[in-house]
């Protein structure tokens, strides 16, 4: 765990700093701020297009063997942009291409990579796992970005490219040394049917049950859990989660700051986002009510942000607000990762990634004319209110649905099928599945 740890926080930084160059490069070449932004979605396409089958292919094929390779052939593509950088052959062509090929491979090394860590803690210790994942993606951030700034300045975007390129190699490295954990428990690629006792045959049919990327998509669907997950997350992020935009705008406008205080704003927020992540790796069992419950509460502070009079006031604000953001992403994540069985978490990671993609792409515009239309204060407070309000919907309709079931739901009870079947006949059950435990959330580092 520790080794992966160090690895993830060394790719995470060579990340940040190739995806900080490639900005800077982009604006170089072109001096246009739309190819910029174009040059960023071209990356996430694939993940939006393809998500679904990158998830079948991890669920089919060697975890280890799959994620080293996916970041080795990563590491080649940012050494090859950089080669050439050095020999002046690179145009925005070739460079949209190269995004596009980083976007293609992370499809599937997100979610290998993800998967490869789960088998690196034993039960107790997810949620601190899920944490110190937070922690050193966040760190990567910060620490990308400052890097990229010095390394650009000194000896140009390439070196940025280089640079993390050897980090991608790094982690290669790494993989195969990795070991599992007591007590975790590993899933081993879909295998060809093959002869064999009765019940040893049909163990192996159950587990080559739905090999395909729509079995994950209609899992997906067919779990309530999730759906909410998706649609409390997407509320969130659309409304709640871009505070760079937001706050800037707020800051720079309505309060009558500048870059020095919004520099302050953003470390505020940062540092709870520290202290929430702590606070969430003591967690124990997070649930989706837990997350529903964190995101409505960051409405609600979003909304008082919004009706700030100074800077003071919203200071204060943003640290709750950064604190109940770190621990509804932490509690979505062990969701996310322990929900579904075994083999098939490769499967809904790779429908997360297609659906995340999505609003994390139509997000931006969508708050951009919010802003425009209703002013900081307005998006903010807005937000704010679709946020909490949907929530509270949703939690108002799930309840009224209990209630009204709960009368039959004794008499009415099946009896239990045999626990590898009920796992997949049988997606709608409250119940975690067995083997729920093996999951460690790792940062996409094509993404």
């Amino acid at each position: 765990m520790r080794w992966w740890s160090l690895a993830n926080l060394v790719s995470n930084v060579g990340t940040w700093m190739q995806l900080t160059a490639q900005n800077l490069l982009v604006l170089e070449l072109t001096g246009s701020a739309a190819l910029t932004g174009l040059s960023v979605s071209l990356q996430a396409a694939p993940g939006l297009l393809l998500g679904l089958a990158g998830g079948a292919a991890v669920d089919a094929w060697p975890r280890k063997l799959t994620a080293a390779v996916s970041q080795a052939l990563l590491g080649v593509v940012a050494v090859v942009t950089a080669v050439l950088i050095a020999v002046d052959q690179l145009n925005v062509g070739v460079l949209m291409a190269l995004a596009v090929v980083t976007g293609l491979i992370a499809t599937v090394d997100a979610p290998a990579c993800a998967l490869l860590g789960n088998d690196l803690v034993p039960p107790r210790d997810v949620p601190s796992a899920i944490a110190v994942g937070s922690l050193v993606h966040g760190v990567g951030r910060l620490g990308g970005a400052a890097a990229a700034g010095v390394l650009v300045s000194w000896w140009g975007a390439g070196a940025a490219y280089a640079a993390n390129g050897l980090s991608f190699l790094f982690v290669a490295a790494v993989i195969p040394f990795l070991r599992p954990a007591a007590g975790a428990v590993t899933v081993e690629p879909i295998a060809a049917p093959s002869g064999g006792t009765p019940a040893g045959s049909a163990a192996a049919g159950t587990r080559r049950r739905g090999t395909g990327a729509r079995d994950g998509l209609v899992f997906f669907l067919r779990r309530p859990r999730l759906v909410a997950l998706a649609g409390i997350t997407a509320m969130s992020s659309v409304f709640g989660r871009n505070y760079t935009l937001t706050l800037a705008v707020l800051v720079t406008g309505p309060l009558a700051g500048g870059a020095a205080e919004f520099g302050a704003v953003s470390t505020v927020l940062a540092v709870g986002g520290v202290v929430g992540a702590v606070i969430a790796g003591r967690l124990t069992g997070p649930t989706v009510r837990l997350v529903g419950t964190m995101a409505a509460v960051g409405g609600l502070l979003q909304i008082a942000a919004g009706l700030s009079p100074s800077l003071l006031v919203l200071m204060a604000l943003i640290v709750p607000m950064a604190i109940v953001e770190s621990v509804s992403d932490t509690a979505g994540t062990t969701v996310l990762q322990t929900d579904p069985p075994p083999h098939m978490r490769g499967r809904v990671l790779g429908v997360w990634r297609s659906v995340s993609t999505g609003w994390g792409l139509a997000g931006p515009p969508l708050l951009g004319l919010l802003l425009e239309w209703a002013g900081a204060r307005g998006a903010l407070v807005i937000g704010g209110v679709l946020i909490a309000g949907a929530i509270g919907a949703g939690a108002a309709l799930h309840g009224r649905r209990t209630a009204a079931g709960s009368p039959a739901s004794g008499p009415a009870t099946a009896p239990a099928a045999p626990a590898p079947a009920a796992s997949l006949a049988a997606p709608l059950m409250p119940a975690p599945h067995t083997g729920s435990h093996d999951v460690l959330p790792v940062p996409a580092r094509g993404a």
